[in-house]
């Protein structure tokens, strides 16, 4: 099977070669990505984070990599309490992508993924996962905040519970001060 996906303005021929009945089964087929392109992803997400912020939003931030690593397919910062960078973006993901194709995509977050989040990264059939801080760390940056209840509950404990193997890699030590410095003062100032 052969899909059109529009990267950079431009039309390219994804070869999707597994079938729906098998994909879910395996890992995502490529290879793993390597630890300074997740660097850059992850630096990325923080950018986005940043701008969502500087437009009064929660600081979080998501991008969505194609299976070759490299090619940055979607861009999303947080909306708001339910809209999150991560379900924002997946749902995107999912209406302009084949099932296939995402199972070999990686996303990419500055802060682990909430239940809600992972819940739609799993259900849109999106193979990997980056993480810049976990969501334990975020608990103790934002505390009891209304407007962010986080929940303590690791997106690999809600993966383990599913029937797909999704790849996790996080939380990254390299990239979170960055990231935490863009939450240590935003939950007082609210």
């Amino acid at each position: 099977m052969s899909e059109k996906a529009n990267i950079d303005g431009n039309l390219a021929d994804v070869n999707l070669s597994v079938t729906d009945a098998s994909y879910r089964d395996l890992p995502p087929s490529q290879s793993n990505p390597p630890m300074e392109q997740m660097m850059r992803h992850l630096q990325r997400s923080n950018q986005i984070a940043w701008r969502a912020r500087q437009f009064g939003h929660h600081p979080f931030g998501a991008i969505l990599v194609a299976p070759d690593h490299e090619t940055i397919l979607l861009e999303q910062g947080n909306v708001d309490t339910v809209n999150h960078a991560e379900s924002v973006l997946i749902r995107s993901a999912y209406t302009n992508f084949s099932p296939e194709y995402l199972w070999d995509c990686t996303l990419y977050t500055t802060v682990e993924p909430c239940a809600m989040c992972a819940a739609t990264l799993y259900w849109a059939n999106i193979g990997r996962l980056v993480y810049g801080i976990a969501e334990e760390q975020l608990l103790q940056l934002t505390g009891n905040h209304a407007q962010n209840p986080t929940l303590n509950l690791p997106c690999r404990e809600v993966f383990k519970h599913g029937q797909k193997s999704i790849q996790v890699w996080g939380p990254i030590a390299e990239v979170e001060d960055a990231i935490i410095e863009l939450h240590r003062d935003f939950w007082n100032s609210l």
